[in-house]
């Protein structure tokens, strides 16, 4: 699998809660970074964390990037009445999930500054 197609089903193993599956897309020493929080997650708890997050929820790949080893995704997180949107930039090796940036936002969690107000065409769909 090229890097873009390792990501996506590293993201779709995860909504089927294929938990071993999603495990071996991912080298043993792997490194995930949010950038929202500050947090990083090393190995086996990339994957830990994501199953110990509370059920409800799905996940759907909006789009994935690929150049070369590295790929970028986009990726929605509906759970009740929030969604969550992901923006990650992940390096593969080895077919494998070898380090990744992730930029975590709720929808709706911020209110847009009043001076952009005439650039704007409305809320996003």
């Amino acid at each position: 699998m090229d890097s873009g197609a390792v990501v996506r089903a590293f993201f779709e193993r995860m909504e089927a809660r294929d938990w071993d599956g999603a495990a071996a897309l991912v080298a043993p020493d792997v490194v995930v970074d949010y950038t929202h929080t500050g947090e990083r997650f090393v190995g086996d708890a990339v994957v830990e964390m994501n199953r110990a997050y509370p059920e409800g929820w799905t996940i759907t790949v909006v789009d994935v990037v690929t150049r070369g080893d590295r790929a970028a995704a986009q990726v929605r997180v509906d759970h009740g009445d929030d969604v969550f949107w992901c923006a990650g930039f992940y390096t593969v090796a080895d077919g494998r999930i070898a380090s990744g940036t992730e930029h975590w936002v709720t929808a709706g969690s911020s209110q847009p500054p009043g001076w952009r107000a005439p650039f704007s065409r409305g809320p996003v769909a």
